[in-house]
């Protein structure tokens, strides 16, 4: 290997000089590269980046070329122009790659509302935090989600709600005519909706929700996420009973199978249900002694302060 003597009497290989040479070079070819990429990517002409960096075209045409050793100072003009972080102009791994200049792309074009759901994805709060002091009952028709739902806001000085009032609010229609008109699938849209609202607007409630809705995915997900859940359950026959009570004949009406019916939802629902953070058997149990036990189970879980 043949050597050289430095200024300070040192001695520096050829070779390991011709290794440095090589990889500033491929840097430089590099960042030229993806300045290029980066620019027809927005489609932006190389003498408007010039006018919005205030870089030379001459100077940008050498640097795209390869062929200029741009400063740090103006290769950060460059990258902000093209609205890009100056390290994916630098590093050793490609950007374009990966899906990490799509991402974001979508995100830099998303709402306002859909970049915050994003952050919280990738960076979330504790889940104590993010579900505050939200409590949302689940359950099947009859399980006592609103006799019980309205009493524990009493008595614990929350506001109660009932999401299918919120749907209808927001409608200008009855729950029955929003499924008739818009059928499952809009109904389904204004019920997550309805979801946002009332997280967006309450940081301590009681929320009463529809028996239905675990079978949405994404809806049950966030009420699982940003509230305390508490799976209201019964008999079947205590759920057909409670309806009825109620003057709603409907689970009955001309259906000599609806008991049947009845079982086969609370059976494929039961793992979906069990997915809440707390259970109340209410079998058997008066509605004074039921609300006794849930105002109990609240405040050992620590759901509400």
């Amino acid at each position: 290997m043949s050597e050289i003597t430095n200024f300070r009497g040192e001695s520096t290989s050829h070779s390991g000089r011709d290794l440095a040479d090589a990889s500033v070079s491929a840097l430089i070819a590099r960042v030229g590269e993806r300045v290029r990429k980066a620019r027809e990517h927005r489609g932006i002409p190389r003498r408007v980046l010039s006018e919005i960096s205030g870089v030379s075209p001459r100077y940008l045409a050498q640097l795209e070329a390869g062929e200029g050793n741009i400063s740090i100072g103006l290769l950060q003009r460059v990258a902000i122009a093209l609205d890009h972080r100056i390290e994916w102009l630098v590093g050793e791994e490609d950007p374009w790659s990966s899906d990490a200049l799509r991402v974001a792309d979508l995100f830099r074009a998303a709402s306002s509302e859909m970049q915050q759901s994003v952050l919280r994805v990738l960076n979330p709060e504790p889940a104590e935090v993010m579900r505050a002091q939200r409590i949302c009952l689940v359950g099947l028709r009859g399980a006592g989600k609103s006799t019980l739902g309205a009493m524990l806001g009493d008595a614990l000085g929350l506001p109660f709600v009932e999401l299918n009032d919120q749907i209808e609010e927001q409608a200008g229609m009855p729950v029955g005519e929003v499924m008739a008109l818009y059928g499952q699938e809009g109904y389904r849209k204004l019920e997550a909706q309805a979801v946002n609202r009332v997280i967006a607007t309450h940081e301590a409630m009681v929320l009463a929700v529809a028996g239905g809705i675990v079978a949405e995915p994404e809806t049950y997900n966030t009420l699982l996420t940003r509230f305390h859940t508490i799976w209201l359950r019964a008999t079947p026959v205590e759920h057909m009973d409670r309806v009825r009570a109620q003057g709603d004949e409907r689970p009955m009406a001309g259906n000599p199978e609806a008991m049947e019916q009845l079982k086969s939802i609370l059976t494929s629902r039961e793992a979906l249900y069990g997915k809440a953070q707390a259970q109340l058997d209410t079998s058997g149990m008066a509605t004074g002694a039921a609300l006794q036990r849930l105002v109990e189970l609240v405040r050992e879980r620590g759901f509400a302060g």
